[in-house]
Formats: C-alpha cells, sequence, structure tokens
C-alpha cells in the first residue's frame, strides 16, 4: 500500500501534478464547496487519474498532517498491492429514500471477501442514520462502515459529492474493500458534557423531533439556547442531543440540529431517534474535545496493532466541534497524529455527520459531534 498526497487552493493540472504517473486504485477528495463547483475540476482530477476511482466530498474544513484548513483540496491516493475495489453511487433526491439508497447502495457491494466499506454522502435533505441502516441490513453487521457527511462551510445549504462519473449536490457514493490482506481498524469519541434535566420524547418521526416532555421541541429547544436561539439552525451545532434510553442511561450517541421547522415546532435532526428514549442537551469545551480525539485514536491504533508508513488515517470530524475550538482546532488533529504517529499520513474533513463502527465492534452507526478514526494498512 502506497500513498500520496497534496494540499491545493486549486483543483488543477498544476496542483495535482506531484501525483501524475504515480500507481492510484482510489482518490480521496475532501475540499471547499467553492472548488468542486469549479466547472474544470473534475476534467483535471480524470485527466491526473484516468484509471483510478474517485470518491470525496465538500466540507466543512479539510483535514491534513498540518492540521485543519478552510477552502482548500486534500487530495490523497492510494495504491493497494492485493486489496480489490469496488465503487458504486445513487441519486438521493428525497430524505425519506435515505434507508432504500443505503440498501441499494450495500446490495451493489455485497460479496463474500467484503472486508469494509467507505461511504461519502450529500449533508443536507438525507437522513444519515437510515441510510447506515439500509447498508447495514444489505451487507450485514460484520462489514464495517465508515465515512461521513458533506459539507459546505456551514451554511447547510448544498454539499457537493465526488464520484467516479462527476461531482453532483445529490449522491452518495460508497467503496467497497474486497480481501483478506486489508488491515482496517476505527476509533470513535466525542468529548461532551450533558446539562440540563433529561426530556422524554413524546412525538417524533424518524430524525424530525416534534416533541419533548410533551411541549413544542423547538420552542424548549430555544428557551435553553437563550441568545443563540437567534442564530439558529447554525447555533444548534454548539448544543447537540445526547441519546438516552427510555431509562434515561446513555446509549453513546449524540444527535446534532441540522435544520428547524417553526412552523410546526420541530426540531430537524442529522439522524433517527428513540421513540421511547430521552434526550439531554451538551455542551464541550477544547480540553474536553482534544482529550475525545485522542481516545477516538487510540482505540484505533489499539485495535490496529503495529503501525507502520506505508498507511492511512482517514478522520472525519462534525463542525460542531470546529465551531467550538476556534482557532484551537488543530489540536484535535494534532493529538490524533501525536497517537498513531508522525509517519502515518491523515486525510479527512469536518462533517455533518460522522459514520463509523460503534466503540470495538463492527456495529456501523451515524455519530454526531464525535472524532472517528478509519485506519487502513495492508498485510
Amino acid at each position: 500500500m502506497k500513498v500520496g498526497q497534496v494540499n491545493v487552493t486549486r483543483i488543477d493540472d498544476a496542483g495535482l501534478a506531484p501525483l501524475v504517473g504515480q500507481p492510484s486504485d482510489l482518490v480521496l477528495l475532501f475540499a471547499g464547496v467553492n472548488l468542486l463547483r469549479d466547472p474544470d475540476c473534475f476534467a483535471a482530477l480524470r485527466r491526473a487519474f484516468p484509471q483510478a476511482i474517485l470518491a470525496g466530498c465538500s466540507t466543512a474544513g479539510e483535514i491534513t498532517p498540518k492540521g485543519m484548513s478552510d477552502g482548500t483540496a486534500v487530495i490523497t491516493s492510494v495504491s493497494f498491492d492485493k486489496v480489490r475495489l469496488r465503487s458504486v453511487a445513487a441519486r438521493l433526491d428525497h430524505m425519506d429514500e435515505s434507508a432504500v439508497v443505503g440498501a441499494q447502495l450495500g446490495h451493489a457491494l455485497t460479496a463474500p471477501d467484503l472486508h469494509a466499506a467507505l461511504v461519502f454522502g450529500k449533508g443536507v435533505g438525507i437522513n444519515g442514520s437510515a441510510l447506515i441502516d439500509g447498508m447495514v441490513g444489505a451487507v450485514g453487521p460484520q462489514v464495517p462502515i465508515s465515512g461521513g457527511l458533506a459539507g459546505d462551510g456551514g451554511a447547510f445549504v448544498e454539499t457537493l459529492t465526488l464520484t467516479s462519473d462527476g461531482i453532483d449536490p445529490d449522491q452518495v457514493v460508497a467503496i467497497g474493500l474486497y480481501g483478506d490482506s486489508l488491515k482496517v481498524s476505527h476509533g470513535s469519541f466525542g468529548g461532551w458534557q450533558p446539562f440540563g434535566p433529561p426530556r422524554r420524547v413524546t412525538k417524533a418521526d424518524g430524525n424530525i423531533l416534534y416533541e419533548l416532555d410533551g411541549q413544542a421541541a423547538l420552542n424548549l429547544y430555544k428557551e435553553y439556547l437563550g441568545e443563540y436561539a437567534r442564530d439558529l439552525p447554525a447555533s444548534g451545532l454548539l448544543f447537540p442531543f445526547e441519546m438516552l434510553d427510555a431509562e434515561c442511561r446513555s446509549v453513546g450517541l449524540i444527535r446534532t440540529i441540522l435544520g428547524i421547522d417553526e412552523q410546526k415546532g420541530a426540531l430537524i435532526l442529522a439522524g433517527d431517534i428513540d421513540l421511547n428514549g430521552h434526550l439531554r442537551l451538551m455542551h464541550a469545551n477544547n480540553e474536553g474535545l482534544v482529550d475525545g480525539a485522542e481516545t477516538a485514536a487510540r482505540r484505533a491504533k489499539e485495535e490496529a496493532g503495529p503501525i507502520s508508513a506505508d498507511s492511512l488515517a482517514i478522520l472525519v470530524s462534525c463542525v460542531g466541534r470546529k465551531l467550538v475550538m476556534g482557532d484551537a482546532v488543530d489540536e484535535e488533529v494534532e493529538a490524533v497524529s501525536q497517537v498513531l504517529g508522525r509517519q502515518v499520513p491523515l486525510t479527512g474533513f469536518y462533517s455533518y455527520g460522522e459514520i463509523a463502527p460503534f466503540s470495538s465492534t463492527t456495529q456501523c452507526m451515524l455519530h454526531n459531534q464525535t472524532m472517528t478514526v478509519t485506519f487502513l494498512s495492508e498485510t
């Protein structure tokens, strides 16, 4: 397994030149949305990588070995010795099609030697947890799935996804990795702290929350946010929900607010919630989030075993973490790099939803406000 990488401010022939001529099976691209809107960028990618699978998305910040950058493109070329790849894409026009599209992608990837899958999807107009449920139902719970939902710099208007056929606002792309020579490990952790009392979910439909404790969810949420409420839905990234079960025990998942419905008094969350569960607000500080990123990296490292430079770590973190940490956001990337080792190439992005197995299992979940680490290498 060999990895090459550039971080550029424009996706063109000159920027891609250092990678041209190198063997390439897979090219991962994470970029500011305006760079992907350039009508010439896809043609430049195809000229540079005529045979490679292309996959990636627009971001709310790009992750490189040096930290976080905005409005750039991190382009990572990967060649494998033995691992076989397959790429599939599907169009998702309406949020209620998320599970069907996930199943479609999963069925297209299914094979006896499917070892892992990566998936990158649109960041708005999608139910991320339903998408993952559809994929898991097709490939089986034993296949780890990781990736994330695209961003558009925090605007929540239009995100873009890169596939081998082009760039589009309504695509979801999935890559299957096949063969026993692949080594893959994962880690995920948040670092947020709960505050306020648990509130019982009294009316919800999928990822749309209508009532908590019999009160309109949006009104109650605004009461907690105070002056931050005027900046909704963007300010909702600073105050996600912790998911609790019927007995108010944490299930280890966080849900971000992606939109609001003033007319219905509802909150639109990034993924499904438990109709029989509870929710509790959360907040964070820099130290807690950096510690969370370090924990995620340690979990991936412990699962991976010995680490060499011929490997790749894909980091997907939440835009809400970036907003909380501000100029200190590089510290969580630095924490991951320190744990894995400086020799390990890093790529990734700040997202509208993180996809990774839960804890030390292969059970895949949609996470919010979490640092996720996917570590790839070959035996």
